[in-house]
């Protein structure tokens, strides 16, 4: 199936070259059809605009152009069924059109037979690698990973289901300076961690590696073998590679414990797989004579970029004293994903303090004829940070950052707290099993609903309330179909095969109609890579469907298996929508 502002932009770019090709340049924007959803369905389900533009080329008013235009619209299907019941001129030249209710009831049908819910395949499938989440080995998952990840995973839910070859890539922070101090530190103090023969945890971890820092400042002995051990571990020496190895997997273990509970998979590409291929990086900026030497170090100098000052930027890809830093592994990365991955489209999440630092990976790529625009897309995606109540950055009591393993079994904990209060009757088990979901589901709601280069308060009140724009409202709507369904006790199976839905209430066209634009929300989403989008799609869903219900009575009404059936294909899209998000769905509640 193809979404029905594609079919319709279709209709108006064939009506707009036979009514005015001839009268305008080929690449005039007036001939480019744009059809959008309307605002105020009451007056059309959609809209189209092209009339204002081409008034001016054409040198008539706006209603003329648009009454012309309308004259060559086929109202029909390719099938030659009623798709348009009407157009009209609106303003100053505004085409409203509505759908044939017919046309809009099959299509609704049609959801329920197709495994994509109405959402097409794409044209070309493309090669889409994201990466998110990122890490830093020896630390903590922290708040500050919260946004990258459950976003990222949002993106990656999105690419996969519209069906393109998605690569999601975590790239820690597994290589540099720091594991040389902490190698050198354990080996000082807990040798039987390196060997392998003493286990320990990611927070232990975390104190060692802050304690090599102050040894590492305070004492040059220290300092000088640590560095040793960088040059130990760059140069493969089996001992290093393998406390370096142990140190990974500390970490990874509490990574992944997280990522089990967001339900989020994602694969390790750390800093360290690039290494090899920093000085073969090196070595073609020079040749290609892109490399300048500033203060020792070898710097790209981009047009556009400038200090403060206005002096030129420089961007260090190779130090003084001939060490590596990210903007390295970064050009490293691209080449990589570009060369040998192939990537159509690449997309970063950081937060949105690293902006400008991709701007200039990007120029720079191009520069060295690594990334070609026209070829692949690269999207830094950035995003703001969570607050506190304050207003000022989110961080424990005493001035920590909040860790993230913290954030998500306290959001456990608070849902639990409200579904006992709420549903007594229920067992402790089967309380902490819907705790689990909603209180996981909530916090991921609370921020993907957010625009995501906007800052939030962070609040568990607020993200597990019953109303507005939440998990537990968009849970209720799902959980009500399901009720539903258990009452009438009908076959859905059976039903959905021989029963037609019929729509004669405002409030079913209205939801049949939303029902419908669920791959037009996912194609806008695509290009933005703005999950709030399907949040508020889902919200607008939930809210025209508890408006169906109070409208239309569904058990024991003559049209019960019509409403029926679209109860069904609005739980259906509800499940999924919940899914691409990372959202899980409850039977009861």
């Amino acid at each position: 199936m193809q979404n029905i502002v594609t079919d319709l932009v279709a209709k108006f770019q064939e009506a707009l070259h036979a009514a005015f090709g001839a009268q305008v340049s080929a690449d005039s924007e007036g001939l480019r059809a744009e059809v959008t959803q309307s605002t105020q369905t009451q007056f059309g389900h959609y809209q189209c605009n092209n009339a204002l533009k081409l008034a001016k080329e054409l040198k008539k008013s706006p209603r003329d152009v648009a009454a012309l235009l309308m004259a060559h619209v086929d109202p029909k299907t390719s099938l030659g069924q009623p798709m348009i019941a009407k157009m009209e001129i609106a303003g100053p030249g505004f085409i409203n059109i509505t759908l044939d209710l017919q046309f809009l009831s099959t299509q609704t049908q049609a959801i329920l037979s197709d495994d994509r819910l109405g959402v097409p395949l794409p044209e070309k499938k493309q090669r889409v690698i994201v990466e998110f989440s990122s890490p830093n080995v020896a630390k903590e998952l922290h708040v500050g990973h919260l946004r990258s990840t459950i976003i990222g995973d949002a993106i990656a839910r999105l690419f996969e289901f519209l069906g393109h070859d998605v690569l999601r890539l975590n790239h820690i922070g597994d290589w540099g300076t720091q594991f040389g101090m902490l190698i050198a530190y354990m080996t000082d103090t807990v040798p039987d961690v390196l060997k392998g023969t003493q286990k320990t945890e990611l927070p232990q971890l975390m104190h060692w590696y802050r304690e090599s820092k102050k040894r590492f400042d305070a004492d040059p002995d220290f300092k000088k073998r640590s560095q040793l051990q960088v040059v130990a571990l760059q140069g493969g020496d089996p001992a290093a590679l393998h406390a370096w190895e142990i140190i990974c997997d500390i970490s990874r273990k509490a990574f992944e414990e997280i990522y089990a509970l967001l339900d989020v998979k994602i694969q390790e590409r750390g800093e360290s797989f690039y290494n090899p291929e920093l000085p073969k990086v090196i070595a073609d900026l020079e040749q290609k004579g892109l490399i300048s030497i500033s203060d020792g170090a070898k710097c790209l100098f981009l047009e556009g970029f400038t200090t403060r000052e206005g002096t030129p930027l420089p961007m260090i890809v190779q130090k003084s004293d001939g060490g590596y830093n990210y903007d390295t592994t970064d050009v490293a990365a691209m080449r990589q994903r570009i060369d040998e991955e192939r990537a159509d489209r690449i997309i970063v999440l950081t937060d949105a303090g690293q902006s400008l630092h991709f701007a200039m990976l990007a120029k720079a790529c191009e520069k060295a004829g690594y990334l070609d625009p026209k070829r692949t897309q690269f999207d830094h995606v950035p995003f703001g940070v969570v607050l506190g109540p304050d207003g000022t950055k989110f961080k424990t009591r005493s001035g920590d950052t909040e860790k993230l393993i913290d954030l998500l079994q306290g959001a456990v904990a608070k849902a639990k707290e409200i579904l006992t209060e709420r549903l007594p009757e229920y067992s402790t088990d089967e309380i902490e099993k819907m705790a689990a979901v909603l209180g996981i589901d909530a916090l991921k709601y609370a921020d993907l609903s957010c625009h995501r280069l906007k800052d939030y308060v962070f609040s568990y009140e607020r993200m597990l309330k019953f109303e507005g724009n939440t998990a537990a409202f968009l849970l209720y709507a799902f959980v009500r179909i399901q009720g539903i369904k258990r009452k009438v006790g009908k076959d859905m199976t059976q039903l959905i095969s021989n029963a037609k839905i019929i729509l004669n209430h405002p409030t079913e066209i209205e939801l049949a109609l939303h029902l419908r634009q669920f791959g037009e929300t996912l194609d806008m989403m695509s290009r933005d890579l703005l999950p709030n989008r399907l949040c508020e799609y889902l919200y607008v869903l939930a809210e025209k469907f508890h408006a169906f219900f109070r409208d239309c009575r569904v058990e024991g009404s003559p049209e019960e298996d019509s409403r029926l059936v679209l109860c069904e294909a609005v739980a259906r899209i509800l499940e999924k929508g919940l899914h691409l998000l990372g959202l899980k769905t409850l039977e009861r509640m």
